[in-house]
């Protein structure tokens, strides 16, 4: 019988942490299908093995979890339906407390962070009567700004009011385990929202999705791709060709979102080839967990997987990280970029702007922005 985390986890492993190592050491049994599936596993071992440790060892090894790219693929594959990534996001929590994570790693993430929650880069443009935003998120306006103004004009056809936020959800902060920043950066917006009257929040980039739903209060989050799911698609041409869908990791068990896109897809002419497995059981890009940043190789092993499992056919996804991930090693586009311009993308004509012209891109969307909405709140 397994130490409790009381017995044997000291002053050093946090409650948390030693309950989800407690239970994970307790109720997996090792059958092997989560490391079959896994880079970061098959070097490590399996979840009860690292549970077992990290109790043994008074929490040590936490720096481990920072090699997990996060993706909960494990817990999609789990016979027992266990999910070992909530003990890897407590191992991060717990070190980041305890003061071992080496900060300058994750610089430039962080500094990413901190210039889309900065007074340059964000933005709440509420016009009077606004309760429902889009959300754009960081990397969406700066690498494809055409695209990002023709979905906001297109938003503002089916809803006038709506308003825009630019601004950063935290989620760099949320999943490098620091916790308490991130919980006081999106409280902040979460209350800056609310108290202005938004209550339903457009989001394109699915880590946002994964964010808001699951830390937003009095807010109601869907994606873009729902919202034109059930209001029809924009005027432009139907174009002809098949392609395979690349589900990011945060839309693992959002099976609204899963059928959304290839409704999408499939309306602008595309054939949708479904690979063996289903949207749930997804691979990581390569991007997830900021895993590029401390053990490269693990990331580059994604990348090249889930390239190889699409077999050479063209690739459309739903995220602009995992667009740009996957561009080095296959053909990808974003699916926002086939709606709305769907000759040159097919064509092969459609750009995308790449750092740092990105935050020039930002910058432009937000004047834009600001010369277009006669706003009655905003901050930033």
């Amino acid at each position: 019988m397994l130490p409790s985390p009381a017995q044997n986890c000291g002053g050093d492993m946090g409650s948390a942490l030693g309950k989800a190592a407690t239970h994970i050491a307790a109720a997996c049994n090792e059958c092997g299908a989560c490391v079959r599936s896994c880079a970061f596993l098959q070097v490590y071992g399996t979840p009860k093995v690292i549970a077992e440790r990290l109790v043994k060892e008074d929490g040590r090894g936490r720096l481990t979890a920072f090699e997990c790219s996060l993706c909960d693929l494990c817990g999609a594959v789990c016979p027992e339906e266990l999910s070992p990534v909530g003990m890897f996001i407590a191992m991060r929590r717990d070190a980041q407390r305890a003061g071992e994570v080496d900060q300058q790693k994750h610089a430039m993430l962080l500094g990413y962070e901190k210039r889309g929650n900065s007074r340059l880069f964000s933005w709440y443009g509420l016009p009077r009567g606004c309760d429902t935003v889009f959300f754009p998120g960081c990397t969406f306006p700066g690498t494809r700004l055409q695209t990002a103004w023709a979905l906001f004009n297109y938003i503002r056809e089916h809803v006038p009011q709506a308003g825009v936020v630019l601004d950063c959800c935290n989620k760099p902060s949320h999943d490098l385990g620091r916790h308490e920043q991130f919980r006081e950066q999106f409280a902040e917006m979460n209350r800056s929202l609310v108290e202005s009257g938004v209550r339903t929040v457009l989001v394109t980039c699915p880590n946002c999705l994964k964010v808001f739903k699951q830390y937003g209060q009095g807010l109601d989050t869907i994606t873009v791709y729902q919202f034109m799911a059930q209001h029809g698609l924009p005027a432009t041409p139907k174009v002809e060709g098949s392609c395979v869908i690349h589900d990011p990791c945060p839309t693992r068990r959002e099976s609204d979102v899963h059928v959304a896109i290839r409704k999408l897809v499939g309306a602008k002419g595309i054939e949708v080839e479904e690979q063996k497995g289903k949207p749930a059981r997804t691979l990581c890009c390569g991007e997830g967990g900021a895993v590029g940043f401390v053990r490269p190789e693990f990331s580059r092993v994604w990348s090249k997987m889930r390239v190889e499992q699409a077999k050479g056919k063209k690739i459309v996804s739903y995220c602009a990280g995992c667009v740009r991930f996957l561009s080095p090693y296959a053909s990808v586009w974003h699916i926002l970029d086939l709606i709305f311009f769907p000759v040159a993308v097919t064509q092969g004509r459609f750009r995308v702007a790449k750092g740092p012209f990105t935050y020039i891109k930002r910058l432009v969307f937000k004047w834009k922005l600001r010369r277009l909405l006669d706003v009655e709140d905003w901050r930033g």
